[in-house]
């Protein structure tokens, strides 16, 4: 028994040396030196604003679509700025960008944005993005009805260890919620932002079909329905700030799959915050509406300011029935807070205060997260455990 609990221990010590020897090599890469790749891997491409000596290029995207269409892992280094575009991420190969910064474990001194305008208006919510990682225009697309935009049969699947680090991503077309404005949206594809700010009002965050998603220890700003899709969302140790009320935090539909699914949005361990104390908003925002009867949405061990609505979460206005049913589980485990009124909840008979038991199946991210096509659990490779193995 000592033996066992000795090599359990130096198994653990081993993976946290590990762990802190892959945090420095990116921090090293991040941090400002007068040559900025010091520290870097040899093929990190560098980015930096016009004017900038010895840079690769000049905007985001140009070095994205310099890659090779191949699974050939590659870094780009972002220099401090403000980048005026739209990225788009089809290859299949990890792609990771690194914002360059004095504080690489502190998102409110990230001084990499990249930033767009533009709302959706008569056409489909894919073109408005900031930042896109699908591998086709159709698979990106989100499209109407139950079921949304039909992903084409044989699409591949597209990045599959898409990663940013302190990098804002902000679509700024109107400060209020106005239509669809996209900050990211996520398609075929797996995708993790680390220490990473999304800012717009509406639809913030997309997560569409077959879609992955982690998100750890980053600020999500909106209004009306800013996190909403098909896939998966895990939110961790974040922060959302809530703009002002409109819809919901949450909005997600239910995905038909060729296997039995754990899409959904959960929020776990993170804050919800009103944006500023000069909002007036105690008690009108909801936790989320669903999008159709099959939304999955779970808050877990958050903190929910005054903001919130005493039900928590809402049925969709002017629906017959709401789009709920015996198949919606919008949720609740072991939130707290002055938003959370167990009276209101009880009372109203909407959102589900889930038990232990309830909550287990989605109380880690390799219960969520599912392998494309097969619906294997276990999907996890590509999420950088370094910040919370260390915390």
């Amino acid at each position: 028994m000592v033996f066992s609990l000795a090599r359990a221990f130096v198994s653990s010590l081993a993976v946290l040396v590990l762990c802190d020897s892959v945090w420095a090599g990116r921090a090293e890469c991040q941090y400002p030196t007068a040559d900025p790749l010091s520290g870097c891997a040899a093929d990190t491409l560098l980015v930096g604003p016009p004017g900038t000596a010895n840079v690769d290029f000049t905007t985001v995207q140009s070095a994205v679509l310099s890659l090779p269409n191949d699974t050939t892992p590659y870094t780009i280094l972002v220099l401090p700025g403000n980048y005026t575009e739209q990225v788009n991420v089809t290859r299949p190969g990890p792609v990771t960008l690194l914002g360059q910064t004095v504080a690489p474990t502190d998102r409110t001194q990230n001084a990499v944005s990249i930033v767009w305008a533009a709302i959706a208006g008569t056409g489909d919510n894919a073109y408005t993005s900031t930042l896109t990682v699908a591998p086709t225009l159709n698979a990106s697309l989100t499209g109407a009805g139950p079921d949304g935009n039909t992903v084409p049969p044989g699409t591949p699947f597209g990045n599959v260890d898409f990663r940013a680090y302190n990098i804002d991503l902000v679509n700024d077309y109107a400060p209020y919620s106005d239509d669809p404005s996209l900050a990211i949206s996520i398609s075929y594809a797996n995708a993790g932002f680390y220490y990473c700010g999304f800012y717009s009002y509406q639809d913030t965050i997309y997560i569409g079909k077959l879609g992955n998603t982690y998100i750890y220890d980053s600020e999500i700003a909106g209004q009306t329905d800013f996190l909403y899709g098909f896939g998966t969302l895990w939110v961790q140790s974040s922060l959302l700030s809530l703009r002002s009320c409109g819809g919901g935090i949450t909005a997600w539909k239910g995905t038909n799959t060729t296997f039995v699914n754990s899409y959904g949005v959960y929020i776990v361990d993170s804050e919800v915050r009103k944006a500023n104390s000069s909002l007036n908003i105690e008690g009108q925002c909801a936790l989320g509406r669903p999008w159709n009867a099959q939304d999955r949405s779970i808050f877990a061990y958050t903190y929910l300011d005054n903001s919130i609505e005493p039900s928590g979460y809402i049925p969709w206005a002017g629906v017959a029935g709401g789009r709920i049913d015996f198949n919606t589980t919008m949720a609740e485990f072991r939130d707290y807070g002055p938003g959370f009124n167990l009276t209101g909840r009880e009372e109203a008979g909407i959102t589900q205060l889930m038990t232990p038991e309830e909550y287990a199946p989605y109380d880690r991210v390799e219960k969520v997260f599912q392998y494309p096509f097969s619906g294997e659990y276990g999907n996890v490779a590509w999420i950088d455990q370094t910040p919370w193995v260390l915390w």
